[in-house]
């Protein structure tokens, strides 16, 4: 995948997580182990994923941009928060390049993305964080990211995924539909379901399956009107065994 698609994936999955609050609309059950491994077979046959391309080390996007990218994602669209983030790497390139800057100047660069005032103080929060304890490194493990400002479990994930190539399923607000719609997992929150792939996903499936997630809840099983009489899914679909396909009643 070149640097642009990857960069251009986490700004989109970036504002799937802060879009639109998860919502289910019912418990219908969880898929046995079997069923699940079946279902990402399925979806692997049917949905493009990163290692369908050749990816080298170049590819690879800038941790600390990702994490920026992340921050600035919050209620904001993605073509705006690439509109800022541009804006502000012309600026600024390394966590002490952003702090030679007054916030008055990261506002000024980051306005495209809204909130530009709040989010302009939680960057200088962070790049001196990352100085102050991190030795201006961006942390690669979950844990480490986490205690980053502003930084939560998805968007952990997010970075983990894109700038450091591990094999994490990050929950937007499309794989938290599609996994907590059809059974992959059954549960009311991101978090929980984050957990939950982790621990059920099988292991070849890890490093795409964000990818095969996402692009399936965009294209067939969608919010509002899922296309559930020529989904490839529905004889597993724990949704459409209950519903036979009824049109949810809420996103």
């Amino acid at each position: 995948m070149a640097r642009k698609q990857v960069a251009a994936a986490i700004e989109e999955t970036a504002e799937a997580l802060v879009g639109e609050a998860p919502t289910v609309e019912a418990d219908h059950g969880t898929l046995s182990a079997p069923e699940r491994a079946e279902a990402f077979r399925r979806l692997s046959a049917h949905m493009p994923g990163r290692t369908k391309g050749a990816k080298g080390p170049k590819d690879q996007p800038d941790p600390f941009r990702s994490v920026v990218s992340c921050l600035l994602s919050a209620q904001s669209r993605d073509v705006n928060t690439a509109a800022a983030v541009e804006a502000l790497f012309a600026l600024a390139r390394t966590p002490d390049e952003m702090l030679a800057l007054t916030e008055a100047e990261i506002a000024r660069a980051i306005k495209p993305c809204g909130l530009y005032n709040m989010k302009a103080r939680s960057i200088v929060r962070l790049c001196r964080e990352l100085i102050e304890r991190h030795d201006r490194v961006v942390p690669r493990d979950r844990a480490g990211l986490m205690s980053l400002p502003g930084i939560g479990r998805k968007c952990a994930d997010i970075v983990m995924s894109f700038a450091f190539d591990e094999d994490v399923i990050a929950v937007d607000t499309h794989v938290f539909r599609v996994c907590n719609r059809t059974g992959i997992t059954n549960e009311r929150t991101a978090d929980r379901t984050a957990a939950a792939l982790e621990r059920d996903v099988p292991d070849w499936a890890r490093r795409d399956g964000h990818f095969w997630l996402i692009q399936f809840g965009k294209s067939v099983c969608l919010s509002r009107r899922p296309r559930c009489e020529t989904c490839f899914l529905n004889d597993l679909c724990r949704f459409f065994t209950a519903t036979g396909g009824v049109t949810p009643a809420s996103p």
